[in-house]
């Protein structure tokens, strides 16, 4: 039995195997329609989630199976004071495979040390967004058709924002890639990072300002600042509009750069950016649909 916890769980060839199982979900999607029937997924989500939890749901339904599970800690028993593992272990008796989002960090691989199905950490506080950097990895291979030789700015919240950090773990494992962390000083990228890319001697540079790097970048990846990762709202409500990306900044970009976000996003893209045929990022939110439908196949070992 296999989980997912960590991006780098999976090596670069099997993450090849499961882009192009995703990439013949996308095209052949009645082929797959039935994989799932008798199948469960619990959906166990301590932390609000939208997008995630939804293209979770949305992955399951669409290979014919069934979802159960909670929305937030106040409707589990989480709320009378019951543990991850005892919880999982509850949860191994209804369903197939589990998804789960917890505030703490490692509370999933708690769970999967006491699980009797996989579990997909479906994000745990500030450390780890695995499906998210397999959806953005998923976005970026159709849509250059490459994984590598590109250079990539991250701009916005560097220091707390988990799908950031996830992406560049991920990402240092391809061939010439090139980072620009574009931050204010008090977000910027966590040395271990840093201290990571120099050991590996990958070029990255550091910048404040978005108009620095624009004209060099094959990829832009947004972040919105996040209010709920802040000890107090004045430096949230001070930093949080440090950064808009709009028409003008996107007039100095290439004219085949991709735009890409995790969302939900605030204002750190302006709407009038969304009709530029380089914003990617509700294409990325169907991709991400697409790539957990081939996650949960593969970690259910389903073949079609």
């Amino acid at each position: 039995m296999r989980h997912l916890m960590n991006p780098l769980d999976f090596t670069t060839e099997e993450l090849d195997s499961l882009f192009d199982l995703a990439n013949d979900i996308e095209k052949n999607p009645a082929k797959y329609a039935h994989a799932c029937e008798g199948k469960k997924l619990a959906t166990c989500f301590y932390e609000p989630s939208t997008r995630t939890r939804l293209s979770f749901e949305s992955a399951m339904l669409g290979l014919g199976g069934q979802v159960l599970g909670f929305s937030d800690a106040g409707s589990s028993s989480a709320a009378k004071g019951e543990s991850v593992s005892d919880t999982i272990r509850v949860i191994s008796c209804y369903a197939d495979i589990c998804a789960m989002r917890h505030p703490k960090e490692g509370a999933p691989m708690v769970a999967a040390e006491r699980s009797g199905i996989p579990v997909i950490n479906a994000g745990d506080g500030g450390h780890q967004h695995p499906t998210q950097t397999l959806t953005d990895l998923l976005t970026i291979r159709s849509l250059k058709g490459r994984l590598g030789n590109f250079t990539i700015g991250l701009c916005g919240d560097l220091k707390f924002g988990r799908t950031a950090h996830s992406l560049i773990n991920a990402l240092v494992r391809y061939p010439n890639i090139h980072f620009y962390f574009i931050s204010p000083p008090e977000l910027r990228v966590p040395d271990y990072i840093t201290d990571m890319l120099k050991e590996k001697k990958i070029v990255y540079k550091e910048v404040i300002r978005l108009e620095e790097c624009m004209p060099m970048l094959d990829l832009l990846y947004m972040t919105r600042v996040q209010r709920e990762r802040f000890f107090n709202e004045e430096d949230y409500v001070r930093l949080k509009d440090f950064y808009i990306l709009n028409k003008p900044k996107m007039a100095m970009a290439k004219k085949d750069m991709l735009v890409l976000h995790p969302l939900p996003r605030v204002n750190e893209i302006s709407v009038e950016v969304d009709d530029d045929p380089r914003a990617v990022y509700f294409k990325q939110v169907q991709y991400g649909v697409y790539v957990r439908m081939a996650l949960i196949l593969t970690l259910l070992e389903i073949q079609v």
